[in-house]
């Protein structure tokens, strides 16, 4: 059984073929052009795993080379989409590179699917589709309000594009997975978050932030309503959504899911502001951060966290890390880098 993930250099892609390697028996290709990634990170694959993976250094967004791809791989049986941009700020100052990448990217791949009859897509979502909402937790049901941001936004059209294509093409069957905040590295410490620049996400900041990378580590706004004034966000460890990745795809190859869309919230359940995270790492990292209060930023929601119940009742997913070892796991991958 061979499987492409697209996005195989990025965070969580990464994690998923570790993922795939030490629970199945499926054979995996990557397609990254390290856009925002490395080519290291296949080095550290193979440190963990002991096997290389085959990468295609490819733009998605260029239909002949992601043809390629299936051309020289016609018994791909699946595909797990991750690869697209995802900084929120960085969408809101350049919306045309997030529609462009993002966008084209995908239909190339389902376009692909269609031309090589691959059956089972499974698309990288994001809670940041329900936009802000007035009812917690989050369930699939929740209706979509207008995004907040431009990244927002591509996963809303994605996953619109998604659904018409696979009612169009009732021989596909897809799965959205919409997750809420991957953060936290994998158990060896070995391979975790390596954002290219300045950290956009809040583990990799606070994690160089105290090892004395970067000058200053914000919290953006304290005056949501919210019971500390900072926003509310769903934390999970990006293991646990590998995994959840995993189990989907199974439950698309096994034939147990009868619609051909879904859509499938991935999260922890539980609320913790931004201060409660800054306080779980200087427990889990015995490190004290002087962190500042900065203005709320542009395209960020005041709460939101899930109601994952689906998964579970689905293919059985429930997350196993805790907010500190999150923490614990991704400090450690910062020493170790």
């Amino acid at each position: 059984m061979k499987i492409l993930i697209t996005g195989g250099a990025g965070y969580i892609g990464s994690h998923t073929i570790l993922e795939v390697l030490e629970k199945t028996s499926w054979e995996v290709i990557s397609a990254d052009n390290f856009l925002r990634s490395s080519s290291k990170t296949f080095d550290r694959i193979k440190k963990i795993s002991g096997k290389d993976i085959k990468n295609y250094d490819a733009d998605l967004c260029d239909l002949q080379k992601t043809r390629k791809i299936f051309s020289e791989n016609p018994d791909i049986k699946g595909i797990i989409h991750f690869a697209a941009l995802k900084s929120v700020p960085e969408s809101v100052a350049n919306p045309e590179l997030y529609y462009h990448n993002n966008i084209k990217s995908l239909e190339n791949i389902l376009t692909c699917s269609k031309e090589f009859n691959i059956k089972n897509f499974i698309f990288s979502s994001s809670c940041s589709v329900y936009g802000n909402i007035d009812k917690l937790p989050v369930s699939e049901e929740s209706p979509v309000q207008k995004a907040q941001s431009p990244y927002g936004h591509t996963k809303q059209l994605g996953e619109e594009i998604i659904q018409k294509f696979s009612k169009e093409n009732p021989g596909i069957h897809s799965i959205a997975l919409r997750y809420f905040n991957p953060v936290g590295a994998h158990i060896s410490g070995l391979m975790g978050e390596s954002p290219v620049g300045k950290p956009d996400n809040i583990v990799p900041a606070i994690t160089q932030f105290a090892a004395g990378i970067l000058e200053q580590f914000n919290v953006w706004g304290n005056d949501y309503n919210t019971r500390d004034g900072s926003c509310i966000r769903d934390y999970i460890h990006v293991s646990d959504i590998a995994n959840a990745h995993v189990l989907a795809l199974q439950c698309l190859f096994d034939g147990k899911i009868k619609n051909n869309y879904e859509v499938i919230n991935l999260g922890s359940g539980k609320g913790v502001t931004v201060l409660e995270a800054v306080k779980a790492f200087e427990k889990a990292s015995g490190k004290k951060l002087n962190y500042k209060i900065a203005p709320r930023r542009a395209g960020d929601v005041e709460a939101i966290y899930s109601d994952s119940s689906k998964a579970l009742k689905l293919f059985g997913w429930k997350p196993k890390y805790a907010i500190e070892e999150m923490m614990r796991t991704a400090w450690q991958w910062q020493l170790n880098q």
